[in-house]
């Protein structure tokens, strides 16, 4: 079991990143909670881990927190729940918003979440109401410096990438993407395009 990696970042590509550890890469999907605090390419990064061994290969998880892994991982034990709408779901909500939903029972907070119909909110609400109450502390996403160089439509096209890479559909994503400064970077304008979306 990998828990934990250190290393340099080479690439960000959201929802994926490559992180270098003495001379081999790995690559780590992340929830964009977790993104938004990364920092640049080219400095240190340490990351908590949750490795997956599947049929069709092996695939490692990245988290800011060891609260966002140990809730991935509790998201992960809910019937109908897969790695892909796990990170969906906390790159939706922070972990605290996540708990706060489960605890009001707010199916309608989950259900504009990619991938989660009334019934999976349902019962994700049911099946988490005893695992995520206690221990598990606020979450709140880091900023990334705006990187200069950046064109608008540079950033627009990786920010619909990343939108697409979480489950929504080409029209969500072009929709929320609309509108970005031409100053902004990617971090910025994914934030901005799941607070539209969520609000839909």
């Amino acid at each position: 079991m990998i828990g934990r990696i250190r290393g340099t970042l080479a690439e960000k590509n959201p929802p994926r990143i490559l992180v270098d550890v003495q001379g081999i890469g790995y690559e780590l999907d992340v929830p964009m909670s977790t993104y938004y605090g990364l920092p640049e390419c080219g400095q240190a990064v340490s990351l908590f881990t949750h490795f997956a061994v599947r049929e069709d290969g092996h695939f490692l998880y990245g988290f800011s927190t060891c609260d966002e892994q140990a809730t991935f991982r509790q998201l992960l034990k809910v019937s109908g729940i897969g790695a892909r709408t796990a990170l969906a779901v906390l790159s939706g909500l922070s972990v605290d918003e996540l708990r706060r939903a489960v605890s009001l029972q707010e199916a309608g907070r989950l259900v504009k979440i990619p991938g989660i119909g009334k019934k999976t909110a349902e019962r994700l609400l049911l099946e988490l109401r005893d695992r995520l109450g206690q221990g598990l502390a606020a979450d709140v996403a880091g900023t990334v410096p705006t990187a200069g160089g950046e064109s608008a439509a540079d950033a627009r096209s990786d920010v619909v990438h990343a939108l697409l890479a979480l489950g929504y559909s080409e029209k969500e994503a072009l929709r929320a993407s609309e509108g970005l400064a031409a100053d902004g970077d990617v971090s910025d304008g994914i934030r901005v395009a799941l607070k539209k979306l969520s609000k839909a």
